[in-house]
């Protein structure tokens, strides 16, 4: 009974993950791009990439799916499921890749940079292979610029998040975590 408990436990975080970032996603949506076409901060990837620490790639995997589904659904935009699922896949791969093999080398802040920047790269590479528009190479630079800045952003977010909310909130709501990112005690 107790591991059903905790599966359920772990399903219910996902869920809440997903919808915390479905909202800010369907908040940050009503804003005009940043600077390039479809340019945003991604400030719900705060929730996917708290949901990496907390318990893994395979719930953030399945935090950004269900965000990103529902995001493109109730946007009303499921032509942009296509760069965004892609994005949010590849930027996820690297997080974990990045959190299970380089950290506490790096920051959470660095990691969320490097993914950040990737989600922009991964999505005009999408963007060049479907149009067929090699033009939008040169807007590189400007979404390397914009992944920092996110990056930046989500990352300082999600530090915050753990440096002010004890681990031992989410294990007592939740059930028990993957352990502690920036010493929270």
């Amino acid at each position: 009974m107790e591991k059903n408990n905790g599966a359920a436990k772990r399903i219910a975080a996902d869920a809440l993950f997903a919808a915390l970032g479905l909202i800010v996603f369907l908040i940050e949506n009503l804003f005009p791009p940043l600077f390039i076409p479809g340019a945003k901060m991604g400030l719900s990837n705060i929730f996917s990439l708290a949901a990496l620490i907390l318990y893994g790639p395979v719930d953030a995997f399945a935090v950004i799916c269900v965000r990103t589904v529902l995001g493109a659904l109730f946007a009303g935009n499921i032509s942009a499921l296509m760069y965004s699922l892609s994005g949010g896949i590849v930027s996820m791969a690297v997080s974990a890749a990045l959190l299970y093999l380089v950290y506490p080398r790096i920051s959470v802040m660095a990691v969320s940079i490097t993914a950040a920047v990737a989600h922009n790269i991964v999505q005009n590479l999408v963007f060049v292979a479907l149009s067929g528009t090699a033009l939008s190479f040169s807007y590189m630079p400007y979404l390397a610029l914009i992944g920092v800045l996110a990056g930046a952003i989500v990352g300082g977010a999600v530090m915050l998040i753990f440096k002010r909310v004890p681990l031992s909130v989410y294990e007592r709501a939740l059930g028990s975590g993957r352990g502690d990112p920036e010493n929270n005690e």
